[in-house]
């Protein structure tokens, strides 16, 4: 009992001012961020809202990519809501460190907070749009399963890997600040390739090149993680996965292992090049 209650303290003592710290960033943030506007934190349901209304009349309208389920304009939504958050998340946190530039040379704290603080600040709305989709959900009468229990893990690593990105965009920024550019355009093209528009079962049912093509989209965390949270949380029955479109267990765990493996590189490079971001900017 008195060992773990050294390491609470511990833990405290070392992480105590860092935690104060991020609390209020992340609640200074989050009230800024929609300071001014008409509508406030109701933006951060509407935007990914009306992104779902034009896509779903364009592409399952119109283009009819849909998988021809009454749950698909639900996993529409759901998948549009996790990307919103990945570049959320990527496009504020890869300018945290320069735009908290004067108060990082004020008040010393770690500098990772910032960045931590940016992609908190896109959990919580992406925590609100969750609560909408089930709403949604419930419109919808989708019948929930067990696979739901799993829901927390996926959006952890998705959370994880969101971090990685962002710890390394942000370093780079530091130095490049021809990397916002460059996300900005990548961001589209990861998009439109990634299957969040689309449903991946439009492609792998086809057959042929194009679907082992489709399939290896779910090496990439980011599309694992979104399919494994469509899969788990609306349509267990129709969503395709890594892990029931393969059956090597090594195939299966590449993303986690990839994601474990940028989550270690993001923070390697942010720590090692941390120290010189004061006389960078």
């Amino acid at each position: 009992m008195n060992s773990v209650t050294n390491l609470v303290k511990k833990m405290q003592a070392r992480y105590g001012y860092a935690w104060v710290v991020l609390r209020g960033l992340v609640r200074t943030d989050f009230r800024l961020r929609y300071q001014g506007s008409f509508l406030g934190i109701a933006w951060s349901v509407l935007k990914p809202l009306m992104m779902f209304c034009v896509m779903y009349v364009v592409f399952g309208k119109f283009l009819r990519m849909s998988d021809g389920t009454p749950t698909y304009p639900v996993v529409l939504l759901l998948g549009i809501s996790s990307w919103q958050f990945v570049t959320e998340s990527a496009s504020v946190g890869l300018r945290s460190v320069v735009d908290r530039g004067d108060l990082l040379r004020k008040i010393h704290f770690p500098n990772y907070i910032v960045v931590v603080s940016a992609t908190m600040g896109a959990l919580i709305s992406y925590a609100i749009n969750l609560i909408v989709v089930l709403i949604f959900a419930l419109i919808a009468r989708v019948q929930f399963t067990w696979c739901v229990v799993l829901l927390p893990l996926n959006i952890i690593q998705l959370y994880a890997f969101t971090l990685a990105i962002t710890l390394i965009m942000a370093t780079m920024y530091v130095y490049f600040r021809d990397i916002a550019h460059i996300w900005d355009v990548l961001q589209q093209l990861i998009f439109y390739a990634m299957p969040i528009i689309y449903p991946l079962s439009y492609v792998t049912d086809r057959g042929g090149i194009l679907a082992t093509l489709a399939r290896l989209e779910l090496l990439n965390p980011i599309a694992q993680s979104i399919q494994d949270i469509r899969h788990n949380f609306i349509a267990p029955e129709t969503q395709p996965t890594i892990w029931n479109q393969f059956t090597n267990w090594g195939i299966r765990l590449f993303p986690i292992a990839l994601t474990v493996l940028a989550l270690w590189l993001g923070v390697y490079l942010f720590r090692r090049n941390s120290k010189k971001f004061a006389e960078v900017m």
